[in-house]
């Protein structure tokens, strides 16, 4: 091979791993029943939310953690929830961008929630294999003060894995436990094709908000699907990065069906990798255990699309062949000019 044709190969690999260098990431999604905090402050409107406590939350983090409503994430979470979040910061997931999620208030905008059978919903803008567990707090739960571990019941209430998708919604079963009074419920959905893990607070009334002595919060409403469009520009996350019909994927809509055999599932290097159930995701060292009896999935095979476990490699790997590129085509053309 010539120096020249050396150095226009060496050229061509340098750009397209550039290309992959500087791919945007994608978001993936929040609790919309019962409304999360960050998707209620969202759908209020991040310039001028209605509510005192989404003005709060906005005035503590700034307008872009609200356009970026569906990542409130750990990159590398890998099960390990409680090592991660602190006591005090599990709505922002220890993630300083989201602390106005955290502030401690008995008047966050709520869903009214019954004991018993409950259809949840979590809008996906971005789709991915995983398992969601949703945990209520204790009784006595006190939200005028920071939200702990030890809030929490110990078990989670309903667990799922890779549940259907309806109108771009992850929906599932659960059954809610008695309660009374105002509430949250915390929802973990962890991914079975990467380390990434997403976290959502939802503030619950259980029969009537007596409002703690004040007037009882306002009702959590959800951002519509015009919303969600019309604040796709402004926010620093790709939406609908794999949405409904993408042929390249298959992420979208999926239908309740019995799963494929692992070999027909997606391509090479995914489809091949069994799916961890809800129990396996919660093994790492003092993550949530599962309740026994949970509901389970609709045994669909979501999209194992966006970042895996092996990302950060890929990215070091990356950066250092374009070095090494770079290394080359520039001793290719010192070389050419000696020759001449």
């Amino acid at each position: 091979m010539t120096s020249r044709r050396t150095a226009a190969v060496t050229a061509t690999a340098v750009l397209a791993l550039s290309g992959l260098a500087s791919a945007p990431a994608f978001a993936h999604g929040s609790m919309t029943d019962p409304v999360s905090r960050v998707s209620a402050c969202y759908a209020e409107g991040p310039e001028s939310p209605k509510s005192a406590a989404c003005k709060a939350a906005v005035a503590a983090s700034g307008t872009q953690a609200f356009y970026d409503w569906n990542a409130v994430n750990i990159a590398n979470a890998a099960g390990k929830h409680r090592e991660l979040i602190p006591d005090g910061k599990l709505c922002s997931a220890g993630n300083d961008k989201y602390r106005g999620l955290d502030l401690a208030r008995a008047d966050w905008p709520a869903s009214p929630m019954s004991s018993g059978a409950h259809t949840f919903r979590y809008k996906g803008t971005a789709p991915h294999r995983g398992s969601f567990e949703l945990y209520v707090t204790r009784d006595g739960y006190d939200p005028s003060k920071p939200l702990k571990w030890s809030d929490l019941e110990e078990k989670p209430f309903a667990t799922v894995t890779d549940p259907r998708m309806e109108g771009g919604d992850y929906v599932f079963q659960g059954t809610v436990p008695n309660k009374s009074g105002r509430h949250l419920i915390y929802s973990v959905w962890q991914r079975s094709d990467s380390p990434e893990a997403f976290y959502t607070c939802s503030d619950v009334v259980f029969g009537k908000d007596s409002g703690g002595g004040t007037a009882p919060a306002p009702t959590a409403s959800a951002p519509s699907d015009e919303q969600i469009e019309d604040g796709q520009d402004e926010s620093s996350v790709e939406h609908g990065g794999h949405g409904d019909g993408d042929a390249s994927t298959g992420a979208g809509e999926t239908a309740a069906a019995p799963a494929p055999s692992q070999e027909a599932s997606h391509g090479a290097g995914h489809g091949t990798q069994p799916v961890p159930s809800a129990e396996a995701s919660s093994a790492a060292p003092n993550a949530p255990a599962p309740a026994a009896g949970s509901d389970s999935g609709s045994g669909e095979v979501l999209a194992e699309t966006g970042g895996d476990a092996t990302t950060p490699y890929l990215a070091v790997g990356g950066a250092a062949v374009l070095a090494i590129g770079a290394a080359v085509l520039f001793g290719s053309t010192r070389r050419r000019r000696t020759q001449g």
